[in-house]
């Protein structure tokens, strides 16, 4: 979870991939109205983002196997319906600065988020300090170097998490 350009998708799909886990960029569930609106420069509303959130929790509850998801979950509620939707949850925070998301953010080709949004990304920020299931790592940190202290801090390995129980962590 983060801020548009911090590296949500890619950590993520190397994170399901080290795990064996089902992968999903969080992007692709947006409805066509929310990525046009995106698209115009527009920040999305909580009334855009209910119905998205309530697509990610389906994603992530719909096979027996772990999932890994990139979506921004900004605000503090948006994880906390995720906490009571999706069992066993966990939170990544890839905590970025402007000035990074703004300079990667520009270099993407053939994404609908403008660069212009990068702003209104960090207003919405509720950062995820103190919560529950949260680990916040610098988006800064080299993809793998994330993905291995991620784990670490749930106590999985590549080995452990790759498990099919409903018990372990999506």
């Amino acid at each position: 979870m983060g801020v548009t350009g911090c590296g949500k998708s890619t950590v993520a799909s190397r994170l399901a991939a080290t795990i064996s886990a089902r992968f999903c960029d969080g992007d692709s569930l947006h409805s066509e109205e929310s990525v046009a609106k995106m698209r115009r420069g527009e920040p999305l509303s909580d009334d855009d983002r209910w119905p998205w959130f309530a697509r990610i929790s389906a994603y992530l509850n719909a096979g027996p196997h772990n999932a890994v998801i990139a979506c921004s979950a900004l605000k503090k509620a948006y994880r906390d319906y995720l906490r009571r939707e999706v069992a066993n949850v966990r939170f990544l925070f890839l905590d970025a600065s402007p000035e990074v998301t703004t300079q990667r953010v520009s270099s993407r080709q053939g994404h609908y988020m403008p660069v212009s949004l990068v702003t209104s990304q960090f207003a919405a920020l509720e950062r995820p300090d103190n919560e529950d299931r949260v680990t916040t790592l610098s988006a800064d940190a080299p993809v793998e170097d994330i993905v291995h202290a991620f784990l670490a801090e749930v106590g999985a390995t590549p080995d452990t998490a790759a498990g099919d129980t409903q018990d372990s962590e999506r």
